[in-house]
């Protein structure tokens, strides 16, 4: 069975399916680079390298005050294992394994006194970062050591390597929502408000930076994150926004939003299920990139998407988020079939995360500026400028990888 989806433009949101096929999933490692500009500070990483375990380096990682610190800072080739500990950091919950920008993995929603987390990676030899947003030093060199796997010289391998990493960035976002979610829940089963509102704040990006590929279920996407616009006369509204209007408009949580919940929490773990094991092609990719920035450009920019929290520029953040996701992933091949337009984009992705950054605001619900009328009237044609010079240029790699 083959699905095809692209990315959809809201207004025409469950109008057309093209293109992934669902199949196995591949486990394959990716060389690492230092990042430009990283802060390659120190934590209190003891020297040498991580012991092998069960055929994995084992290193551990500890959340502490505002400290993110590892015990080993290097490793030999091969699997590494991260093994995740907060131990009293309030203001930390993540942390991720970087290349050039690229997700190798992460473990988010790290909360202070629980069981350890851990992620798997396989590395070659190189440079990578460790990065715990947040930590008084998020960006951390980390060193496997052993000759390097010969990176592949083919266009083609590199771009089904980038295909297989994308694959395991998507399916690392899914199991992130599915805690999320379950946290949203628990907050709205004891009727919690405040609780529910942060966890609802929390959960949105995970949803928001995959959201061409969960659109790819055209019968599965609307029960999630249809608006009450796009629902039909006679047919139940559900998922994430009725919760919304629920907790932020009304400020009850009744039986009808526990009832909500109930269903988005096994919603999402269907939307989980479907996404293990799906295949992509390199156009894919770039058509998901372009079309996150439509979606900004469509319902973000107009204060639409989440019209009773008022949350858009988290969900913004998380479109340009995934976008860039998709476009790293497919980097390695692009530098070599354009070299100027992938040099291009890198720019203009780093001129939107700083702007982005600017609306950062530790107080509001999912971390930035409330999208309020005075913010939309100010500031929106900024935005919507800021996204047409990154859309332009990235526009154009999808016919690129798809004839390379």
């Amino acid at each position: 069975m083959t699905r095809h989806p692209t990315p959809l433009r809201r207004g025409s949101k469950y109008a057309v399916i093209t293109g992934i096929a669902l199949g196995s999933m591949l486990l394959a490692g990716c060389a690492g680079t230092a990042s430009t500009g990283a802060s390659s500070g120190s934590t209190s990483s003891a020297a040498g390298s991580a012991p092998v375990s069960n055929g994995a380096a084992q290193v551990k990682v500890t959340l502490s005050g505002n400290d993110c610190a590892m015990d080993f800072a290097s490793a030999p080739a091969g699997p590494v294992t991260f093994e995740i500990t907060n131990s009293d950091a309030a203001g930390l919950s993540e942390v991720e394994l970087m290349s050039d920008k690229r997700i190798l993995g992460e473990r988010e929603n790290i909360v202070a006194g629980l069981k350890a987390s851990s992620f798997t990676v396989t590395l070659t030899g190189g440079t990578y970062q460790l990065n715990c947003p947040g930590a008084t030093t998020e960006n951390t060199d980390f060193t496997v050591i052993g000759d390097a796997t010969s990176a592949p010289s083919d266009v083609q391998s590199l771009l089904a390597e980038g295909t297989v990493g994308y694959g395991q960035y998507v399916e690392g976002q899914a199991a992130s929502l599915v805690d999320a979610v379950a946290a949203l829940d628990t907050a709205i089963q004891a009727g919690d408000v405040d609780a529910a509102k942060s966890a609802y704040a929390a959960a949105r990006p995970f949803y928001e930076r995959i959201e061409p590929v969960a659109e790819s279920f055209a019968d599965l996407d609307p029960e999630v994150d249809a608006r009450v616009a796009d629902v039909d006369p006679g047919t139940e509204w559900t998922g994430f926004h009725p919760i919304e209007k629920d907790i932020f408009d009304t400020g009850t949580i009744t039986d009808s939003t526990k009832a909500l919940s109930t269903k988005l929490v096994t919603d999402i773990a269907q939307l989980q299920t479907l996404t293990t094991g799906l295949t992509y092609k390199p156009e894919e990719l770039a058509n998901g990139a372009s079309g996150l920035l439509e979606e900004v450009q469509s319902s973000k920019i107009t204060g639409e998407e989440e019209a009773y929290s008022h949350i858009d520029l988290v969900d913004f953040v998380a479109n340009v988020e995934g976008s860039e996701q998709a476009f790293e992933y497919l980097k390695p091949a692009l530098t070599t079939i354009d070299p100027d337009l992938t040099a291009s984009i890198s720019a203009q992705f780093a001129s939107v995360d700083a702007l982005l950054a600017t609306y950062k605001d530790a107080a509001a619900p999912g971390g930035y500026k409330l999208y309020d009328e005075a913010l939309r009237t100010s500031d929106a044609p900024k935005l919507t400028q800021a996204i047409q010079a990154l859309q332009a240029p990235l526009a154009q790699i999808s016919e690129k990888v798809a004839t390379a």
